[in-house]
């Protein structure tokens, strides 16, 4: 599980490497770096991983790279109006790091072509439009796995954000995973509709919780299904980051 933690700082160290190796033969100092992020940086989850990894970035290169985040950006049209500043303001590489950037990085792409990108998740590339991602559902598949161990009701409560690739091959895995072990495991899912709103993400757990799933498990970026599960004896699993502070009883792994 320890893959996303370091998986942000590998794909864009690797990638500001490339461009600081050519840093001697440009006429400025520093290389500006761009991150738009779905959520606030304090979500403990997937935007929280992504900043470490721009601060990690930072330390590693010193002077030869300055970097710029951008919080809390919805998916749509306001997103490519925020990678537009980005690439308007001298930016030369723009990391766009939730699935519902794509459009706007590609439309911002074609303007911008003297600009890198790199979009997280995603399956549309350019010709300066990368993407990147992990499989993060072979991780999802051993948390299914100890899940079908633990459980006692035989019953998984999934909080889940949108129903995108990403999100559906990880509970395709999880499902695997656990009936791999307990062919009895049955999975509810709560769509949430969106990648951070504590609110919905607990009453979500509560709602599956309520229906007898005694592991809950998620695809959203905040503690607070984690949080819910701690509060009802329940056991579970935090998502991109380790959440274990806000659920030290409940939580099995992050997922």
């Amino acid at each position: 599980m320890k893959l996303k933690k370091g998986f942000g700082f590998i794909v864009m160290a690797v990638a500001m490497l490339g461009l600081s190796s050519t840093l001697s033969s440009v006429s400025h100092a520093e290389t500006k770096v761009g991150f738009v992020y779905v959520g606030p940086i304090g979500d403990h989850g997937w935007t929280y991983q992504h900043d470490r990894a721009r601060l990690a970035v930072e330390k590693a290169l010193g002077n030869k790279v300055k970097t710029t985040f951008v919080e809390s950006v919805k998916e749509g049209p306001d997103s490519e109006r925020v990678i537009r500043q980005l690439a308007s303001s001298g930016h030369e590489l723009i990391f766009t790091t939730s699935f519902g950037f794509m459009n706007p990085t590609l439309k911002a792409a074609k303007k911008f072509g003297n600009v890198k990108f790199e979009h997280a998740t995603g399956y549309k590339q350019a010709k300066n439009v990368g993407t990147y991602s992990a499989r993060f559902y072979e991780g999802r598949y051993i948390a299914g796995v100890i899940a079908g161990k633990v459980s006692k009701t035989n019953k998984i409560g999934y909080v889940a954000s949108f129903p995108i690739p990403e999100v559906v091959r990880g509970i395709n895995a999880f499902m695997l995973g656990a009936r791999s072990v307990n062919p009895k495991m049955s999975i509810s899912v709560v769509w949430v509709n969106s990648w951070y709103d504590p609110g919905k993400e607990g009453d979500a757990a509560k709602a599956l919780i309520d229906q007898g799933a005694d592991i809950i498990t998620q695809h959203t970026d905040s503690p607070a299904p984690l949080q819910v599960a701690e509060n009802r004896g329940v056991k579970g699993f935090g998502q991109a980051s380790d959440m274990i502070k806000f659920a030290p009883k409940a939580q099995l792994s992050p997922s």
